[in-house]
């Protein structure tokens, strides 16, 4: 069988606390098992833009305010596993910068998201770092030039 990549649009969140960590979610592949962090970020539904599908995304998948992210993004390439789907695309990371500590809770997860999610945390540059398996690999590389704004 011969595998088609994906290119559903999607988008992602880079989101900053004031100490300057940065907050990952934790997820694990049901057909792969792979456990990995990523940002939060997701699907752009149709007539949405890929800033309010940011938006729309941090609150649901963090309980964080949407509002928090900027019209500012880095575009990363992408290419992974999901759920036994191929994904190879070009993604917006989109900033949002918090201007205090929040706790971040889902607040309107997909069954597929429910089944999946592991948690979160937030986390410095150093400790992202040392995370055996981040998505995507080159994750501190690609947000390097919105966490210097």
């Amino acid at each position: 069988m011969t595998e088609t990549p994906s290119d559903r649009p999607a988008v992602r969140v880079v989101c900053v606390e004031p100490g300057g960590r940065i907050l990952l979610l934790r997820w694990r592949d049901t057909v792969s098992g792979r456990v990995f962090w990523e940002p939060p970020g997701g699907g752009i539904d149709p007539g949405e833009t890929p800033l309010q599908a940011a938006r729309r995304e941090l609150y649901e998948e963090t309980g964080l305010p949407g509002d928090a992210v900027q019209d500012v993004f880095v575009r990363v390439d992408r290419d992974f596993h999901w759920l036994g789907r191929h994904y190879v695309k070009v993604e917006p990371f989109y900033l949002a910068q918090l201007d205090s500590p929040h706790e971040a809770r889902p607040t309107a997860f997909t069954p597929e998201e429910n089944d999946t999610y592991l948690g979160c945390a937030w986390l410095s540059l150093d400790e992202i770092a040392t995370l055996p398996d981040v998505e995507p690999p080159h994750l501190l590389t690609a947000i390097a030039p919105l966490l210097t704004r």
